[in-house]
């Protein structure tokens, strides 16, 4: 179908066979005069016009199939030509005849074929015509017949057609619609037999059929169905027996893979312990012939103190009288020579320390500020303060690092005098005259090793004005000594033993205690004279143990109680320093963690393993079914000394009653759901 561009004109014509109907070409149904008796030719040199078409359907009712419809919503005009074969297949002999007596003038050509192009004369105006030029689509399927009438005087059939066009778009509401129309399919069952016919052709009088190409069948072994059945059984037992066999083939290398790979596992684990064993003795070694640390030192007399044990016992042992007291004495000179050998390791080691501790200070104080934002990234901002603190902490450097040229270091003392200068006070004059006097002896050609005493002068004078706030700000927040005088007076307690008066950090409280004692610095000289312990293995345990309490995130409080010699007490006597499984005694190896993981840590509710077993205890659900029984009393047993050496320190007893009390009301609920099941 071509549309007419220039007048908006629309025509269809469409040939159609015998078996085809009239096709739709209005909106709504309307009547279209169809003629089964006469049907007109169309060519290219035939024009019509609107107004010839309508009066041939008034006069002559021709069948053209053409009908021409006015559109008056769009002002277009539609003529369009069709033809229908269906009704004169329709129509008997008798109408036929009384069409050619009414229609004798006229020529009835039934096999009409309809040309690809015609043209068509529309009458746009009322003195104008234009003609138009169509193509005729031809149609591949049956048009569909949307019934109709036919009139009884004059045997003129009217079809239904509907329209080619859109619908009219509904104005749009603004509410949204629904439609309520359902379709149903109408089913319906009826029952048939198809026909299959065969035949056979027989030699017989007359015919001859060859049988060259026949075939003799023989009946072979008749079987009956239990040997039909038998015979399937065998084949199936055949087939189970190789699925089987590959099936098992399969599972043993399976087997054997996950063999291999935990054998290759295990000996990667072994190797990784080993290296990690190694690599602890050779920190412990470092740390003995290099100590920095309160610990080092404190593992330190703990060897001494075993070394001297040893010796007393063999000598005690070996000799005896005179030979015995001389050798007493030469292990005492040993000892002595041994504790003084740590002590300037240790005036060593506090140097170093103190100017780390400086350091460390001066980098927090030119820290920028930092805080997380939504999407998780990290932002940085440098205040006034800051800065500060970044320019004081490169002066400080600067002024501290030793063996650099003149210039520089007379570079480095100007800059340092510009910037105390900012502030008129007793300290910054005595700073500008100590680098002054530098300055000048420099100028003199005075040695090097005669101006460390004025360098470490200006250091430390210089130090003093960085711990002021007036002079840096952001110092203020990492003092020790408060400012304000006023709040010397809270938290400040007086060590009988040192005779000072410390905050109340200072002061290390057992669970035990009932009044402050000695402060941490008397406890570790009178642990170095004495005892000599060695508390770092029991900080290790307690630490991880407070670690892992904090991720259970259940508000727990024992644990924080509980100090060094708590937990030295606990493994020691109570757990006897091994693993309550495999008996390990290696207290870096060894972990404590909650009996049973739903109530809190508290030391009867505790046990004492390696790594690898605590790992495997937290992933139990049921501890009565995991551990035999003789093994549960004996955790128990334990559970109640700790219950008993624990009742006496007054800030656990409260806790103490409590975990009674949950223990009461749990087995109470136990005995009435055992109950309620019988």
């Amino acid at each position: 179908m071509e549309d007419a561009s220039d007048s908006g004109f629309e025509v269809v014509t469409s040939e159609g066979s015998g078996a085809e109907q009239a096709p739709a070409f209005s909106q709504g149904k309307a009547p279209v005069s169809t003629s089964p008796e006469i049907t007109s030719p169309a060519t290219n040199e035939n024009y019509c016009t609107l107004s010839e078409i309508r009066n041939s359907e008034r006069e002559e009712q021709t069948s053209q199939n053409s009908v021409l419809t006015e559109n008056t919503a769009n002002g277009t005009e539609t003529a369009s030509m069709t033809e229908d074969n269906e009704t004169l297949r329709k129509t008997d002999e008798t109408v036929q005849s009384e069409n050619l007596e009414r229609f004798s003038g006229e020529v009835i050509q039934q096999d009409y074929h309809m040309p690809d192009v015609i043209t068509v004369r529309v009458q746009t105006d009322s003195d104008s015509f234009q003609e138009v030029v169509v193509k005729i689509e031809r149609r591949t399927y049956n048009k569909p017949f949307l019934g109709g009438f036919r009139n009884m005087s004059t045997g003129v059939e009217f079809h239904n057609a509907g329209s080619q066009t859109k619908p009219k778009r509904r104005p749009d509401k603004g509410i949204q619609l629904f439609c309520k129309e359902t379709q149903t399919v109408v089913e319906k069952n009826k029952q048939q037999q198809t026909r299959n016919t065969t035949s056979t052709q027989m030699t017989k009088i007359g015919l001859y059929v060859s049988n060259m190409t026949d075939k003799l069948i023989t009946p072979g072994k008749y079987f009956t169905a239990e040997e039909y059945h038998k015979r399937r059984l065998e084949a199936v037992i055949v087939l189970q027996k190789y699925f089987r066999r590959w099936h098992a083939i399969n599972l043993a290398q399976n087997l054997m893979e996950q063999k291999r790979l935990r054998l290759a596992r295990e000996a990667q684990e072994e190797l990784q312990k080993k290296r990690e064993k190694e690599e602890k003795l050779r920190r412990e070694y470092e740390k003995k012939l290099n100590p920095k640390t309160k610990e080092d030192f404190e593992l330190l007399y703990h060897d001494l103190e075993l070394w001297m044990q040893e010796e007393t016992a063999r000598i005690n042992r070996t000799l005896s009288g005179a030979e015995r007291k001389a050798a007493l004495c030469v292990l005492l000179e040993e000892e002595t020579e041994l504790i003084a050998c740590i002590g300037m390791h240790r005036l060593n080691a506090n140097v170093e320390n103190q100017q780390k501790a400086i350091l460390q200070l001066l980098g927090k104080c030119a820290q920028p500020r930092r805080w997380k934002a939504f999407d998780g990234k990290i932002t940085e901002m440098d205040t006034q303060n800051t800065l500060r603190g970044k320019e004081l902490l490169e002066i400080y450097r600067s002024i501290s690092t030793k063996d650099i040229p003149k210039d520089e270091r007379t570079s480095v003392l100007l800059t340092l005098k510009c910037t105390v200068k900012e502030h008129e006070c007793k300290l910054t004059q005595e700073i500008v005259s100590l680098i002054d006097r530098e300055i000048d002896l420099m100028s003199r050609e005075v040695k090097e090793c005669n101006l460390e005493g004025l360098r470490k002068r200006i250091c430390t004078l210089f130090l003093q004005y960085i711990k002021i706030p007036e002079f840096n700000p952001e110092v203020a927040g990492f003092l020790k000594v408060p400012q304000d005088p006023l709040k010397l007076y809270k938290n400040v307690y007086f060590c009988h033993s040192c005779e000072n008066y410390l905050p109340s950090t200072e002061f290390p409280i057992p669970a035990n205690s009932h009044t402050i004692g000695r402060c941490r610095s008397c406890y570790q000289l009178d642990n170095e004279a004495r005892k000599r312990e060695a508390y770092f293995k029991y900080r290790l345990i307690l630490e991880n143990l407070r670690k892992s309490e904090v991720d259970y995130q259940d508000d727990t409080k024992i644990v924080f109680l509980v100090q060094l010699p708590d937990m030295q007490y606990l493994i020691e006597n109570i757990w006897n320093s091994q693993s309550a499984l495999s008996a390990c005694s290696d207290l870096y190896e060894l972990v404590m963690i909650r009996w049973d993981k739903q109530h809190e840590w508290s030391p009867w509710n505790t046990i004492l393993l390696t790594k690898e077993e605590a790992d495997a205890h937290l992933k139990l659900c049921n501890l009565q079914k995991a551990y035999e029984a003789p093994f549960i009393y004996k955790i128990k047993q334990k559970h109640i000394w700790a219950q008993n050496y624990f009742a006496q320190f007054p800030a656990m007893s409260s806790f103490l009653h409590r975990s009674n009390n949950q223990a009461n009301a749990n087995s109470c609920k136990k005995h009435n759901s055992s109950k309620l099941k019988k």
